[in-house]
């Protein structure tokens, strides 16, 4: 099962609600997707911090073989 556009931009909007989100379907699959995710929350986070929180945000959407969403290349930001 694959997960839309929007609701992969949802659940990271639900986690970060102040947030710039930037999602771009990769295949046409939903399944492979990118994001960039820009939220003052990041600021004095690295790189590694940052990533996990939205990866938490997803709630379990990647998690397995089963999940709804096979692969994120995710970039995270502080607002400039």
């Amino acid at each position: 099962m694959a997960i839309t556009q929007i609701e992969l931009e949802q659940l990271i909007k639900d986690s970060f609600p102040d947030a710039e989100v930037i999602i771009r379907d990769l295949a046409g699959d939903g399944n492979h997707y990118s994001a960039v995710v820009v939220d003052e929350s990041f600021r004095g986070k690295n790189r590694v911090q940052q990533q996990r929180a939205v990866y938490a945000a997803l709630k379990g959407k990647m998690d397995g073989p089963s999940g709804e969403l096979h692969a994120l290349a995710l970039t995270t930001k502080v607002p400039e």
